[in-house]
């Protein structure tokens, strides 16, 4: 191949999103998985007569099985449940390894802002910005959502209740790439979430993108439906004891405010909503 071919796929990585080597060389696998079984695991024992026709053959299985996906989500359930604190979620978080997104980022991304506001915001999976600091929105998208809250008197570090947010994301791994996270990763991050809402009890949530909205308000409309009215959440997984129903409202992610500044103004009426909800609950 020429240099030619050589840029052209390089291009073509970079606009797919994948824009940081893990590695210097490629990695098989295949391979490793499969080296891996035979250091650790499926020994045979065979009899001394291999010829008896009572031939039998012993399987010892792996000393580290990998989970399935049933028992890893019976696993992340049962840790979220437990945690107490948000201390205790966030070390929950960080020692869970269901989700393979930990491998591969460099940084927790857990929450940032006051943890006591009124008022929780729910992202969809930390950037590379992110991924660098261990915060949420801390790259070009969260200076945007910042500029956003400002205009309705509401700062993150802001230490009154009333006049702060509480910041958290679905995913707190960066996926590689900025990828979207798949449907297992989303399934596996919703009890660690839907704990971190009850620990934290807002009065109000915020869904910012259609990730987060469509997976913790356990639907498929589009984010488009899903804006300009109130949602009751309610968590999918987890015991909530009664617990009242948090009014909810979807809003676009800022990322795509970039990408689509013609709708800046659906998120300014949602604001307007937001700031209007706040005063009807005397907020």
């Amino acid at each position: 191949m020429n240099q030619a071919v050589y840029k052209a796929a390089l291009q073509f990585y970079v606009d797919s999103g994948v824009e940081e080597a893990l590695m210097d060389e490629p990695v098989n696998r295949i391979v490793d998985m499969a080296e891996k079984i035979a250091e650790q695991g499926t020994e045979k024992l065979i009899p001394e007569n291999p010829e008896s026709s009572n031939l039998k053959v012993e399987t010892r299985s792996l000393s580290t099985p990998l989970l399935g996906k049933a028992e890893a989500l019976k696993q992340a359930i049962n840790a979220a449940q437990s945690a107490q604190t948000l201390d205790e979620l966030r070390e929950a978080v960080a020692n869970f390894d269901g989700i393979s997104l930990k491998k591969t980022a460099s940084n927790l991304v857990f929450a940032d802002g006051n943890s006591v506001a009124h008022i929780m915001l729910i992202g969809e999976a930390p950037g590379a910005d992110e991924d660098r600091q261990g915060l949420p929105f801390v790259g070009v998208s969260g200076q945007l959502l910042d500029k956003i809250l400002k205009c309705i008197d509401i700062d993150r570090k802001d230490s009154d209740p009333a006049k702060s947010i509480y910041i958290s994301n679905m995913i707190n791994w960066r996926p590689p790439g900025n990828r979207n996270p798949n449907a297992t990763e989303i399934e596996l991050s919703l009890p660690f979430i839907e704990r971190h809402i009850q620990l934290a009890q807002p009065k109000l949530l915020i869904f910012c993108g259609g990730i987060a909205a469509k997976s913790l308000l356990n639907t498929t409309d589009s984010i488009s439906k899903l804006r300009k009215k109130w949602h009751n959440y309610i968590p999918q997984n987890l015991s909530h004891n009664s617990q009242s129903p948090i009014p909810a409202l979807a809003t676009y992610h800022p990322a795509y405010l970039l990408r689509t500044p013609l709708q800046k103004k659906a998120v300014w009426a949602d604001m307007l909503t937001l700031q209007s909800k706040c005063r009807e609950m005397n907020l």
